[in-house]
């Protein structure tokens, strides 16, 4: 059962980041080997742990597009609603590539500076595909790239036995995690090859885990380099994420996911719990919160919590979340329920409170978050799934920081600068620099400077 606990007697720790990202020897062993050996280590350890090592890595842009097709035939629903979350993300994804604007302006006579904001050339998104394949997460990662203008998106997942190499991988016993099937045609899952189909990846890999990422980061005979690595995954993709930071840049290193929600006496209490088993179905380290000042709405929380559970397919997990890591905390006010939440800084903040001026002055004074969702029907997981917003946000307090996976992942924002001969700005620019460089002992500084003015 859910803790239900008074805000003065929860521990400081509570606030405190969650650490899942260690360093891993195996991981770093594993990314030594991919920078090494290219693509004979991305089969080395494809048959170690994945159920396929296919001839060639990268799946035909004509396999990705029958997968589509397939989809659309046989789970239209399904193929509907990755259209229709692409589609809003996409949107979305382009005004914020629109808020990122270029200036020129000339500071002094004669200084002119500049900004411009470029994306990169080539991204790398991984997707994972354990127990559940995440198909959204194409949307997330893919969509934004593609609204930066980065030219070239690829994508690594782990590998499937193709249908075509079903009978022969039954024949042999393989395909099963232990025992690859070996030399097949490349293949992933058919749900991620169809959402990448639909937003436009340029190249799919069958390369799955921490190779994956090592892959990505140093490039292979097969797999290119890229130049920035978004997307989620296990401890061993997170490990290998934060060793490779700095050779590309990356994301984010996401832990488990958590949210906080916020509510009043107007919040329904099944919605709030389906909300806080949402999250806990994720992961049994998922972390759901519940700070609110009425003691009555928390007893019918966790009421509801019990009984929601027995009808979750992912009880088991979602159980061990809510017994290990939910908390329902007692405030004496709604302010102090904002000071709760500022100090926690959740991936995911819900404000549970009818429409009008307090949830408007709720709203402003949270300021730590990764998405704020206003309102009982701002369902968190819609943007899991189809608001428009990318759900590859900050945890573990992160969100202090940081914000969520953005086009400015793909963007650099550079600067120039052009000047005219010796107009007034000009000279004083070289006079001050002048005299900064001989401050710090720098005469080929000053020098460069100043040559520019001498008659």
């Amino acid at each position: 059962m859910i803790k239900i606990q008074k805000y003065t007697e929860v521990e400081p720790e509570f606030f405190q980041g969650r650490n899942f990202s260690e360093s891993n020897e195996v991981v770093d062993s594993v990314l030594e080997e991919v920078q090494k050996k290219g693509d004979a280590a991305l089969r080395i350890y494809g048959q170690k742990f994945d159920v396929s090592v296919p001839a060639t890595f990268e799946v035909p842009q004509e396999e990705l597009k029958a997968a589509a097709e397939k989809l659309k035939i046989e789970k239209r629903d399904i193929y509907d609603a990755i259209v229709y979350s692409h589609d809003l993300a996409l949107k979305f994804a382009k005004l914020q590539r629109k808020s990122f604007t270029d200036f020129e302006e000339e500071l002094e006579p004669g200084i002119i500076t500049g900004q411009k904001t470029i994306p990169v050339e080539r991204a790398g998104c991984y997707v994972p595909a354990g127990r559940f394949p995440l198909v959204s997460t194409v949307i997330m990662t893919v969509t934004p790239a593609v609204a930066a203008g980065v030219q070239d998106v690829i994508m690594c997942t782990p590998p499937r036995v193709h249908p075509d190499d079903k009978d022969a991988a039954g024949r042999n016993a393989s395909g099963i995690p232990g025992k690859a099937y070996v030399g097949g045609k490349p293949y992933a899952d058919e749900g991620i090859m169809a959402a990448a189909y639909i937003c436009g990846v340029n190249h799919l890999y069958c390369v799955g885990g921490a190779q994956a990422i090592g892959a990505m980061a140093y490039g292979t005979e097969s797999i290119p380099k890229v130049d920035v690595i978004v997307g989620p995954g296990n401890k061993f993709v997170a490990a290998a994420k934060k060793a490779v930071f700095g050779t590309v840049g990356i994301d984010m290193v996401a832990g488990p996911t958590e949210v906080l929600v916020i509510a009043d006496d107007s919040a329904k209490p099944e919605w709030v719990a389906a909300d806080l088993l949402a999250q806990a179905e994720h992961d049994i380290v998922a972390q759901p919160i519940l700070v609110t000042p009425s003691e009555e709405l928390a007893k019918k929380v966790s009421a509801q919590i019990e009984l929601q559970l027995e009808t979750l397919t992912t009880k088991t997990i979602a159980r061990q979340s809510i017994d290990n890591c939910g908390r329902i905390i007692l405030v004496d006010s709604l302010e102090q329920a904002v000071e709760a939440a500022n100090r926690k800084a959740p991936e995911h903040l819900e404000l549970a409170m009818d429409d009008g001026k307090l949830r408007d002055e709720i709203a402003e004074k949270v300021h730590n978050y990764g998405s704020l969702f206003i309102g009982h029907y701002s369902a968190e997981v819609f943007g899991d799934y189809a608001a428009g917003l990318n759900h590859t946000l900050p945890t573990s307090g992160t969100a202090r920081y940081t914000g969520g996976l953005s086009v400015r992942m793909f963007l650099k924002t550079v600067t120039t600068l052009r000047t005219k001969e010796n107009a007034a700005g000009v000279v004083r620019s070289a006079v001050a620099a002048g005299y900064l460089g001989d401050s710090e002992g720098l005469a080929g500084h000053a020098r460069a400077a100043r040559i520019r003015i001498e008659k």
